[in-house]
Order: C-alpha cells, then structure tokens, then sequence
C-alpha cells in the first residue's frame, strides 16, 4: 500500500493520529486499522523487549533493528523515538542517518541529559538549550531527505517551568525543527497557550499517556486546539499488560484457556492476520518442482 509522506499528512486538514508500537506484529494490527502513521515508542521497547522501565536503557542499535523489522513489514510512515539522539551532536548525526537507512520518517529528540527517563516521570534533569539547537541543527545536516522530519521535544515544564519550556521551544523553531513536542503541559491552559503561541509557524505535537501529568483528550478535541500530531506511545502497552495479567490469571485459575476464548484470536484467525496462506502461495513460486528440466 502507498501512504502519503508524514510532510502531506501534515499539510492536510486532519490531525495525524499516531498509535503506539514496539514490534513488527503491532505495526501489522496498526496498519490492519487503517491508521496512516504510526510511533516507535522507546519506552515501549523497554517495557516489551526487555520488562524494564523507561529510564535510558535502550540502545541505538537496538531501536534501529527495531525499525528495520517493522520497516520490513508495513510501508506506513514511522516516527520513531530517538532519545537523546544517544549523545552529542556526532552521535546525533549517525542515529540519523543510521534510522533514515532503516526506514524512520521522523526522529524524535529531546532535552533531557542521559540517561533520560519517560517524560511523566519525576527526576528529569536537561541539557543546556544552546547544546539542544546544535543537535538540532546536527540532524538537519545529517538527513539524507527533507521529508525526514525532526521533532525536537523538550521536557522543561516539569523541570524549570512553563515558561522555560516556551523560551526552549522558541530556540528549536529557531534552529530548524519540523515539529514541536513540549512535554506534559498541566492543564488545558497551557496546551492552549502553546497552540495559540505557535499556530501557523510549526506542527505541534501531543503526548497522550493514560495516568500521565497532562489532560486526556480525543484527537478532535486536540485538533480543534491547534494540534497537528497526537501519540498514543504506552497505549497498546498498557492494554497488552491488562491481557497479560488476566490471561495468566485466568489459566492458573482454570487449567486451560476456555473460559477465555471469547478474548483471543484462534490459530486460523492469527494465520489470517499474519498474511500466512499469502506467503506460503508465494513460497510456493520457487519450489523446485517448478524448476525441473522437463526431458
């Protein structure tokens, strides 16, 4: 399927709504959905890949391979968490160009020092703003395409205030950014007050994150504030861990998986999702049976 660029969707009337993913198979039930982007979330990946926290863990390497799965299964545009940019501005210049090759759309960096921790966590320390617009500006140079977009995200509300956080995003404008996130505004004041500030100059991100410092919203509610992108990163995290806990629960309890059934796809369902039936037709064009020297 061909999909319209993340700079297209942008430009359209419609918010971008961009669900959570960490693996090749949620990325199939995404884009099974119809949804028209989706995000790699790097908190995620630390939650499914390896069961701990959001707290810095996660390697360059391992989001890139990440992607390079995903990528191998679905077309839709990836925005992809980056972190930090995993250093300085060198290190952010090769984790450009290493997730560009490995099919990113967009990388995500941020203003917290490493290791960083999930934006809706206490205890967030950040860099110098100056030392953020050189990577910003480091990304930009390093892009191989200009519709690889670079969301610069800043996490100072939590740390010096909102109107640090503004005096921030106004230098990331500045230096280049495609998009804006400003994490984890407080009140729906404030959201409106970013979207008033910046409105007609740069896209604006949302974060949505179920128990987190910032209103919930729908993705309507958002784009009639002003709003281009909205994330869902933990969503399907943390409804994966609600399953989790009730379908093991359910089978010490029972012995067996009947009782929840009415919950799960069967093998023929999963197959079906899979694209099974499909591969193995195509498999089936190489057989060597094929290939025989008729005599």
């Amino acid at each position: 399927m061909t999909y319209p660029t993340l700079s297209k969707q942008l430009a359209a009337d419609d918010i971008v709504v961009a669900p959570g993913i960490y693996d090749a198979f949620s990325a199939t039930s995404a884009e099974r959905a119809g949804f028209q982007s989706a995000y790699l979330s790097g908190a995620s990946i630390a939650y499914c890949r390896f069961g701990r926290p959001d707290i810095g863990l996660v390697s360059m390497n391992e989001v890139a391979e990440t992607v390079l799965t995903i990528r191998e299964r679905v077309d839709m545009p990836l925005i992809v968490d980056a972190d930090t940019g995993f250093g300085n501005a060198l290190n952010v210049q090769r984790t450009v160009r290493l997730f560009e090759r490995c099919g990113a759309n967009a990388l995500q960096i941020e203003d917290q020092s490493m290791p960083k921790r999930c934006g809706h966590l206490k205890g967030k320390l950040l860099v110098a703003p100056e030392e953020v617009v050189g990577k910003i500006k480091a990304a930009t140079d390093a892009r191989l395409s200009e519709e690889t977009l670079i969301i610069a995200r800043t996490d100072a509300i939590a740390v010096e205030g909102f109107s640090a956080a503004m005096d921030r995003a106004e230098m990331f404008v500045e230096a280049g950014a495609d998009i804006l996130f400003i994490e984890a505004p407080q009140d729906i004041d404030q959201m409106k007050i970013l979207t008033s500030h910046f409105k007609g100059r740069i896209p604006l991100l949302a974060n949505m994150v179920e128990g987190g410092l910032t209103p919930m919203h729908d993705a309507q509610s958002l784009q009639d504030m002003g709003y281009k992108v909205v994330i869902f990163p933990g969503g399907l995290v943390r409804a994966r861990a609600r399953m989790e806990q009730d379908y093991f629960a359910n089978l010490k309890a029972t012995g067996w998986n009947e009782p929840f059934r009415d919950r799960m796809l069967d093998v023929t369902q999963l197959n079906d999702l899979l694209g099974t039936d499909q591969m193995l037709d195509d498999g089936g064009r190489y057989d060597a049976e094929n290939f025989k020297t008729k005599k």
